[in-house]
């Protein structure tokens, strides 16, 4: 399914890929901080939340680079168009809690 040259597998790989990413992010700090290895105090509120988002985002540049030794441009560019919406909706969902 994901191994196409094609707008459409690389769009959904882009967007399945951070929010997989994601859930297992914070069910690694859940873990961490029931073991009493991770704490959030401190820390700006939703500090945690906000970089694991960040970090699950990142991850999409793992098939970027992937596609990119295939020489996938049509996948490369679904994928692109998918981090750049989820970092404009993390940008525009962050600030409002911020400022």
């Amino acid at each position: 399914m994901f191994n196409q040259n094609k707008i459409w597998a690389g769009l959904l790989f882009g967007l399945l890929l951070p929010a997989v990413g994601s859930v297992l992010i914070f069910q690694i700090f859940k873990f961490l901080a029931v073991l009493g290895g991770a704490s959030g105090e401190g820390f700006t509120p939703n500090f945690r939340e906000r970089t694991s988002v960040v970090i699950a985002i990142a991850l999409n540049m793992i098939p970027m680079n992937i596609y990119r030794k295939r020489r996938w441009e049509l996948s490369m560019r679904g994928v692109m168009i998918a981090t750049v919406l989820l970092a404009f909706a993390w940008i525009l969902h962050y600030s409002l809690l911020v400022f």
